[in-house]
């Protein structure tokens, strides 16, 4: 029972997020200067012309009737149609989406991949040249933004040394690059959690008494230790997926993938408002979703969550 409560409880208040959020976005994209109407029909169109297009998409309307609307709408999962091709959001959204969520969880992927070992080899052997190493790696991780990473990829390793292709989404080596600038500065946090965590578990008393009672060390470090390290390193990783759906829309830009980013920035530059409000919704969504699940397995891991 104190499981179902503890999931009521998270999942009312994703339902509360998604809420806020659709709010705080429908009346921020329409104070930003600018008139989709003006933009569909043309700058030389007749002010009549102008005003049909107005009713037609319903901007002539009351803000909070526009804005009921809006809720009502987006609580059955319908963003509208764009106003540009008329073609319904949720179906431009699915049709670019997964490419953008293989990108994320190729990324992701290649964070565990690189920073969990990294990172308990630097707990394990503190001070020594691993660590140094692994401390180095999530320094430069965290400095070097993903998209000036994923520029300089493309110049050595597309231009200079053409190892890779420039651009595109055909094939698996078109991931490669975007996959790197992705998750290398992910990889660094996770990394630099994972240490933190392993170094404190290793100090606790259950480890001495462990060590007592005659287990070898390789049973203490990855064994009792790792164990209970990896509950928050949990977390942590939930959250940098859903990081690396927004990272992944701006490194699309950069390799020139037809994910969700180049849908979102057209919306942007043509004031498609169905398309940038159900954008953003379903990617706010989608990251309460993921911290929704990821709190669901961290109180399986550690049941006294659920009492918190």
């Amino acid at each position: 029972m104190d499981l179902i409560r503890f999931i009521a409880r998270r999942f009312l208040r994703l339902i509360l997020s998604a809420f806020i959020i659709a709010t705080i976005v429908f009346f921020v994209i329409r104070v930003i200067p600018g008139d989709p109407a003006l933009i569909i029909a043309g700058i030389d169109a007749n002010p009549a012309d102008v005003q049909a297009i107005r009713t037609r998409l319903g901007t002539d309307r009351p803000i909070l009737v526009q804005y009921g609307d809006f809720i009502w709408h987006m609580v059955r999962f319908d963003f509208g149609n764009s106003m540009i091709s008329g073609e319904p959001v949720l179906k431009l959204i699915l049709e670019r989406f997964p490419l953008t969520l293989k990108l994320a969880i190729f990324g992701i992927a290649f964070s565990i991949v690189v920073a969990l070992p990294l990172g308990v080899l630097s707990a394990v052997k503190r001070w020594s040249a691993w660590d140094y190493f692994g401390l180095v790696l999530s320094q430069l991780g965290m400095a070097i933004p993903s998209f000036w990473l994923g520029i300089i990829l493309l110049l050595i390793f597309a231009i200079k040394i053409p190892i890779f292709p420039l651009f595109g989404s055909e094939t698996f080596a078109h991931y490669i690059l975007p996959i790197v600038s992705l998750g290398f500065g992910r990889a660094a946090i996770i990394l630099r959690h994972t240490r933190a965590s392993m170094v404190e578990e290793l100090s606790k008393e259950y480890i001495i008494t462990a060590r007592a009672k005659g287990l070898t060390e390789r049973m203490v470090k990855y064994k009792h230790a790792l164990k209970n390290a990896l509950l928050p390193i949990i977390t942590v990783t939930s959250i940098e997926l859903g990081y690396m759906l927004g990272g992944a829309i701006i490194i699309e830009q950069v390799f020139s993938m037809p994910g969700l980013g180049r849908l979102f920035l057209s919306g942007i530059y043509q004031r498609d408002f169905p398309i940038i409000q159900g954008g953003v919704v379903f990617v706010a969504i989608l990251f309460s979703f993921i911290n929704f699940i990821a709190d669901i397995l961290y109180s399986v891991a550690n049941p006294k969550i659920r009492l918190s």
